[in-house]
């Protein structure tokens, strides 16, 4: 097992969040077995230190015609779509900007152009068998962004092909996102990990764990008496569980 720290986001990045995900890990028992020595033995690996190895992957795509820039808004394609999605729904992108050939578009987006009507399956080792069709239950997604950063999609499968990664274990609401890094992985030539999606663990009002809900954090938990045990129990029996 190894430990990323997905630090992309310029302006959520904070030294104090990277050292409280590093505690919770420690205190929930938690070990990983490698990473790079800045910052001690098994440091994380840092996300934001890899650039060049995502700009690689990304001038590929280039090179080989799957990207395209792309100067649309979530507000451009949510109204050319002419309907309202939820907080995490992303809209299937319309296509407004599939045929820009601009070399070298700075300060844009840049999009993977998904094989159109191409159904898809894996198989997952929780869920079973797992079908979607490009270009209608996803559409063009972004790997590289408007302030020269990769997207998480890109990231995710550069890392794991990079880390030589085997298997890969997450909440079942990333299903739609394994399918596009499935396509990445096709695109690049790489050999794709497993995939295990989990139920979400949920809060007592049904909804999904998050930041943005100020829900109940490990740290939370850890404060208010809770022991390690009673927390990795209920995430190994997840399954309409409430915590």
């Amino acid at each position: 097992m190894i430990l990323r720290n997905d630090d992309l986001d310029r302006g959520r990045v904070r030294p104090e969040y990277v050292e409280a995900m590093l505690n919770d890990l420690h205190w929930l028992g938690l070990r990983w077995c490698e990473g790079p020595d800045v910052g001690g033995p098994h440091a994380p690996y840092n996300q934001s230190e890899r650039l060049p190895v995502y700009r690689e992957a990304f001038e590929r795509l280039k090179a080989s015609g799957a990207v395209y820039p792309c100067s649309c808004t979530r507000k451009d394609v949510t109204a050319a779509l002419g309907a309202p999605h939820g907080i995490d729904e992303e809209p299937v992108y319309p296509g407004t900007c599939r045929s820009n050939e601009i070399a070298n578009a700075s300060g844009m987006n840049w999009r993977f152009r998904v094989p159109d009507g191409q159904p898809l399956t894996y198989i997952d080792g929780s869920l079973g068998e797992q079908r979607a069709v490009a270009g209608v239950d996803f559409g063009d997604f972004l790997v590289w962004r408007k302030d020269d950063l990769p997207s998480y999609q890109l990231a995710s499968v550069v890392d794991d092909a990079a880390m030589e990664i085997t298997e890969v274990v997450r909440g079942a609401d990333l299903i739609t996102s394994t399918f596009r890094q499935l396509l990445l992985f096709q695109c690049l030539g790489w050999r794709a990990p497993e995939f295990f999606h989990c139920p979400l663990i949920l809060d007592e009002d049904g909804r999904r764990l998050a930041k943005r809900d100020a829900s109940t954090t490990i740290r939370g938990l850890r404060e208010a008496g809770v022991s390690v045990n009673e927390i990795v129990s209920v995430g190994a029996h997840a399954s309409n569980r409430v915590l």
